[in-house]
């Protein structure tokens, strides 16, 4: 009973994961696409640990020949898409440069309601050569209502230009910079800059609340160097860079404010700067980390915005010499949680940390293809049924794997035990020489160890019986040695030898109930879960008042697949059955063939006639 238990929580456990690995292994967004990646956002201690609230974000998806298949995508990367984690949803993004031949492509991806301290996944797509494969980007759906701004750079000796709905182009092309640190930049010489004219959607009011960041690098200290400045009459608001300091300055109505200094920063290096005002004062962040605060208000400002250079000709009106990428500006006051995730997403070191890219996942041709449509669309009471067969396949394919072991044990056994008995019964009476040990070990023939072999023969066992019930009667009278034994004796002997074998066949028969109830029962369970699966098909056409073939279809395969799976479960089961059976009527016969040996040589040997008159008396 032991043992049925344990086979039975084995083969509920085996039930409960294959029926889980079913329902998601299967799942695939289209089978149009071949290929698919999983990429896990970690928010939590074990990647990068962010505790503040993040929402929705846009991150950064770098790809390499380290984690990209770029030989199986199109070349113009038309076949990329990404779909959130259920597998069905579709997440906006757009590419800001895929070369194939470089093996390098920078995606921007709208992650929505990312959570802190948590880990979260959604697929990455691709793999699919078909000509309505073609680019599916969209950008202006990657950023939010709220973001006015977002300049990558990358327009090669154009002025940049706006991915997000405002459409504020800049009004100068700026020097390109082919290797900045996402993709093409820009080369700031720190005299021309860059003019992006005024619009109603970049209009700040009194105490506006925005968000602006961009990646810079400045290549030589500098004082006071500007990165980004807006003046309109008396008012004014800037961003720059004083001897390696990044600041802040607002000129109001109270005078020029300007950020507390924190530890330079060193040059030639990337570092990304956020700004953000929430009305009441301004937060600087470098590099996801608060770096400063000034207590101050956003003044009115409606005019144009310029990147490297302040219009008001004052003695901080020189730009930076170096570069900058990937300017963004939002009509928010972004959290602190979103501001840390967006810079570590978008730095090439520590993002490693926070994106894990999973193992490409190719969709074979028909688990995934027709059969995943079938299992799809199987019903909770079909895999109810499923599941029981599953039961009952793994208890059937566990007992045939037992009762072979089990059987070639006792094979091997037999085959040895024979070789010995085949010498002791010239004479047996040589059975009421020496002590109990002796006659166990075969008139002393085999040793200790090779008894120990001949323990799983259950003609061993059987001979044991006959040596006790043989040395039992002659202990208890003496006579028998001249006199022999009775014809009672003998008959009850033989009852207990015929006991013997049976409690043997019961073993050899252990546990073959389990394939009986596999071969008859599986394809009646099967069908009985066909027919439900069809009359619930059914039920819904009759429902829904409209006969189509693509509807009806799949739930009749579907239905079909419990009756597969109980033919599954009985066929093995059958040829198992079959062969184990005859296995064990072998045995059985060899096991009748040896009571019937030993009582007739019990009944020679011990009939009264004297040991010395026997001729090899004198050979055992």
């Amino acid at each position: 009973m032991i043992v049925e238990r344990v086979i039975l929580k084995f083969a509920l456990a085996v039930c409960l994961v294959t029926m889980n690995s079913a329902v998601t292994a299967f799942a695939w967004w289209n089978d149009d696409w071949t290929l698919r990646k999983k990429i896990t956002i970690d928010t939590t201690a074990s990647g990068v640990q962010i505790s503040d609230p993040i929402g929705t974000a846009v991150l950064l998806i770098r790809l390499h020949d380290g984690n990209f298949q770029f030989a199986s995508a199109k070349e113009d990367g038309g076949d990329i898409r990404f779909v959130a984690e259920d597998d069905k949803t579709l997440l906006p993004f757009h590419i800001e440069k895929f070369d194939s031949l470089l093996d390098e492509a920078f995606v921007w991806v709208k992650v929505p309601d990312l959570q802190p301290n948590t880990k979260a996944s959604f697929w990455l797509y691709y793999g699919n050569s078909s000509p309505k494969a073609v680019k599916a980007d969209d950008a202006k759906g990657t950023y939010d209502a709220e973001t006015t701004l977002v300049y990558h750079f990358a327009e090669h000796g154009r002025p940049p230009v706006d991915f997000t709905k405002s459409a504020l182009n800049a009004q100068d092309a700026g020097i390109p910079d082919d290797g900045s640190y996402i993709g093409p930049g820009l080369h700031l010489d720190g005299q021309k800059g860059i003019t992006i004219p005024a619009a109603p959607a970049i209009n700040w009011p009194d105490g506006a609340r925005f968000t602006w960041s961009a990646w810079i690098k400045f290549t030589a200290n500098q004082p006071d160097a500007t990165i980004f400045s807006r003046r309109d009459g008396a008012n004014g608001f800037r961003i720059g860079v004083d001897n390696g300091v990044p600041f802040v300055e607002i000129t109001g109505a109270s005078g020029i404010l300007k950020s507390p200094s924190g530890a330079p920063i060193l040059p030639n290096t990337w570092h990304q700067l956020c700004v953000a005002a929430d009305g009441s004062k301004v937060t600087v962040y470098l590099d996801g980390d608060q770096y400063a605060v000034l207590n101050a208000r956003i003044p009115q400002l409606n005019s144009p915005l310029t990147i490297d250079r302040d219009p008001s000709g004052s003695p901080g009106s020189i730009g930076i010499a170096g570069g900058i990428d990937e300017l963004e500006i939002s009509k928010v006051a972004r959290p602190p949680g979103l501001i840390k995730f967006t810079a570590v997403s978008q730095s090439g070191e520590k993002s490693q940390k926070l994106l894990a890219f999973g193992e490409d996942e190719q969709k074979a041709s028909f688990l995934s293809g027709y059969f995943a449509i079938i299992l799809k669309s199987v019903t909770p009471d079909g895999w109810v049924v499923i599941g029981v067969l599953m039961v009952m396949a793994v208890l059937s394919w566990f007992v045939m794997a037992n009762r072979v072991s089990y059987l070639n044990r006792v094979s091997r056994g037999n085959s040895r035990f024979l070789k010995e008995w085949n010498q002791l019964a010239r004479n047996l009476t040589a059975l009421d020489h020496g002590n109990a040990e002796q006659l166990k070990t075969l008139g002393g023939r085999i040793d200790a160890k090779r008894a120990r072999a001949l323990r799983n023969a259950p003609l061993y066992r059987i001979y044991h019986i006959g040596v006790s019930e043989i040395q039992h009667r002659l202990a208890s009278n003496p006579e028998i040695e001249s006199k022999g034994l009775s014809a009672q004796s003998i008959h009850a002997i033989r009852a207990s030898l015929d006991a013997g074998q049976v409690r043997e066949t019961q073993k050899l028969n252990r546990l073959i109930v389990f394939l009986t109830l596999s071969i008859s029962g599986g394809p009646f369970l099967g069908l009985l879960g066909t027919v439900v699966g069809v009359m619930i098909t059914f039920a819904s056409i009759a429902e829904a008042g409209d006969v189509n073939v693509n509807a009806i279809a799949p739930g009749i395969a579907a239905a079909l697949v419990a009756t597969v799976a109980g033919l599954v479960v009985a066929i093995p089961a059958l040829f198992g059955y079959n062969y184990l059976i005859t296995r064990i009527k072998e045995e059985t016969s060899d096991m009748s063939v040896f009571v019937d040996e030993f009582v007739t040589k019990m009944a020679e040997f011990y009939s009264g006639t004297s040991k010395d008159d026997l001729p090899y008396a004198s050979s055992i």
